[in-house]
């Protein structure tokens, strides 16, 4: 595919039909002709913001493979575009597409921080670690202007609530101050996100994220500052990016890392047409190796929902990257133990300060 026809800034290179429509369309090449040759977009890329008021805001988390309980999403869709997202699926749940909708409507929480103080002043409620965010990033880049995820941050200091992160964006550094006094309770936990250590793959697989450079420096800031940060090598792609986990590992554990995790990719339901699209035009020279490899990791299919098996993969590749990690943690890493956020505080911080008798 031509470089003009690539869109630029987007990992998507379509948009697929969302399967709770009665009705799809498609773009045919008649028209995709006519875009070309009268210098027009095909598609609108620019972002759009949209605003919702949920009844709620904490979800409680069902799936034994991803290690949490409860999770917060601001906002729902992600500007990051990572081409393998396994979050492109939820958007079709708001009537877009999993493809470039994801990415370019964003859905924006306006009453996130009043739902979770909520939440954690009811007398049911018992104080589990709260993940930001379970789905799609809490640090996008809306997030520098709306500040919700900064104001999420100070309600769960202010009820002294344990909340864990997971983030490929560097804007987090923003939030350093309200992270470290979190931390000195022992109610914060970060993930960093870091699936290459080469611009150029990240350019491509992730393409409005921070730079690596800039991630990297925000582990070793999350250190510095007493902050527990992990990094997830999440996900990894045969013949994309398996071969950088050693490397990957001893510079994340020189930076400050405490632990490193990892996932295989997946491609579940919208997302294997939108990621064999997407490598079809991005890197047609490996496209059919890519995909063969990683239908080899999950039974001979892209599509992989099976509960133990599916963030793992099983199979010669499967086994090997295994290795690989603990081998490199062996190495690289003396602290391998999930730090185990602190529960007790938050039953006297209910009413938003500590109750003195």
């Amino acid at each position: 595919m031509s470089k003009e026809q690539f869109i630029k800034g987007r990992g998507a290179q379509l948009n697929v039909s969302n399967r709770f429509h009665e009705h799809s369309h498609e773009q045919r090449d008649d028209f995709l002709n006519y875009c070309a040759s009268e210098g027009e977009e095909p598609e609108k890329t620019k972002t759009s913001i949209i605003e919702t008021f949920p009844k709620s805001i904490v979800n409680k988390v069902t799936s034994p493979d991803v290690g949490m309980d409860y999770s917060l999403n601001p906002y729902q869709g992600c500007e990051h575009g990572c081409i393998y997202c396994y979050a492109r699926n939820s958007h079709e749940y708001w009537g877009y597409s999993a493809g470039l909708d994801f990415e370019k409507k964003i859905l924006v929480k306006r009453n996130a921080v009043e739902l979770l103080e909520k939440k954690l002043k009811s007398k049911g409620w018992q104080a589990k670690p709260i993940v930001l965010s379970g789905n799609t990033d809490c640090y996008q880049p809306i997030e520098k202007d709306l500040k919700i995820t900064r104001s999420l941050l100070q309600t769960f200091l202010k009820y002294r609530h344990p909340v864990g992160m997971i983030t490929k964006n560097a804007l987090i550094q923003r939030d350093l101050d309200v992270l470290k006094e979190l931390a000195q309770d022992n109610l914060v936990s970060v993930a960093i996100s870091i699936t290459s250590l080469k611009e150029d793959t990240r350019r491509i697989l992730e393409p409005r994220t921070a730079t690596i450079k800039k991630r990297l420096e925000t582990v070793q800031k999350l250190a510095e500052a007493n902050v527990p940060v992990t990094v997830m090598m999440a996900p990894i792609i045969p013949s994309i990016n398996n071969h950088e986990i050693m490397p990957l590992v001893k510079e994340v554990a020189e930076r400050g890392a405490r632990r490193v995790g990892y996932t295989i990719v997946r491609l579940n339901g919208a997302i294997g047409e939108i990621f064999t699209d997407w490598i079809r035009k991005a890197m047609p020279d490996r496209a059919d190796k890519v995909l063969h490899q990683i239908e080899n990791i999950h039974g001979g299919s892209l599509n992989d929902s099976r509960f133990g098996t599916r963030m793992k993969g099983e199979g010669e590749f499967a086994k090997q990257v295994e290795q690989q990690f603990r081998i490199a943690r062996k190495l690289y890493l003396k602290d391998l133990q999930r730090p185990m956020l602190n529960c007790k505080l938050h039953a006297d911080y209910k009413d938003g300060q500590m109750k003195l008798f």
